[in-house]
């Protein structure tokens, strides 16, 4: 895995994102390592809980928007369907962590940045430093983030989804707590692995039967709808690449000026 690190210490394993020149932003490989790693942990007995870290001062800065530059360069009969393949696997691997038998702890230890922030809402819990933030500023690139706002509709209503999609300002770690995104309040920086693992061993004291059972009622009956709309959310924020406000926010974005609306 070329951006991934996979550690296991008796039945913890630890998924590292380690991409930390980009923040830890999500190309296609990076999707491909994630899916893979969740994938060899499944098939693993010994396994009993699984924390998703990341390597550098980021936690995950979002889609790799230099990737959809590139795709902004083929020929437009192409475009489409990169963008659509593009999100598909994204969707996938949501859903995937959602579907996924064993308790998954998120330890975020700074910014988590739209379909990082995703990320985060895909596992079952999330512990945070004092230097996470977490935002979903798509529609400041001309983007549409459907799956993120679906995710923390889910997790947090649609009020809090709202004000966060829309405007795109970040909300701090004390902030997230407030609203109960995370599992406990923030902790220093040199304590979060601590914390994750205090989480991850907790989360996994009951029979895995069990276990699986209620993330299944959690995450696929009481989400079902939530499921759903990941596919639908994936199909919009393709969709919204195509358009000429996407062009011009990441144009924008990697030339570090305003977009022009």
């Amino acid at each position: 895995m070329q951006h991934l690190e996979l550690k296991t210490e008796g039945s913890l394993a630890t998924l590292v994102i380690d991409r930390p020149e980009k923040h830890g932003a999500l190309n296609p490989r990076l999707i491909a390592d994630l899916h893979e790693g969740l994938d060899e942990l499944h098939q693993e007995p010994r396994v009993r809980a699984v924390v998703l870290a990341s390597a550098g001062p980021s936690f995950c800065s979002g889609v790799d928007l230099s990737v959809l530059q590139e795709i902004r360069s083929l020929p437009e009969q192409e475009q489409l369907q990169q963008w659509f393949e593009y999100w598909r696997r994204f969707s996938e691997l949501c859903e995937t962590l959602l579907r996924f038998p064993k308790p998954l702890i998120a330890a975020v230890g700074g910014p988590a940045m739209g379909a990082g922030f995703a990320l985060s809402l895909s596992c079952d819990m999330i512990v945070a430093s004092e230097e996470a933030t977490f935002s979903a500023g798509a529609v400041r690139h001309g983007l549409v983030g459907g799956i993120t706002s679906a995710l923390l509709s889910f997790r947090a209503g649609t009020s809090l989804s709202a004000r966060i999609s829309l405007a795109g300002h970040a909300i701090t770690a004390d902030d997230a707590n407030r609203v109960g995104l995370l599992c406990q309040p923030p902790v220093a920086p040199d304590q979060l692995d601590s914390a994750a693992t205090y989480w991850a061993n907790e989360s996994s004291q009951g029979s895995p039967q069990a276990i699986q059972a209620t993330k299944r009622l959690i995450n696929e009956s009481i989400g079902e709808t939530m499921l759903t709309q990941l596919a639908a959310a994936a199909a919009d924020s393709a969709t919204a690449c195509t358009t000429e406000s996407a062009g011009e926010g990441i144009d924008a974005f990697l030339n570090k000026t305003n977009p022009t609306w």
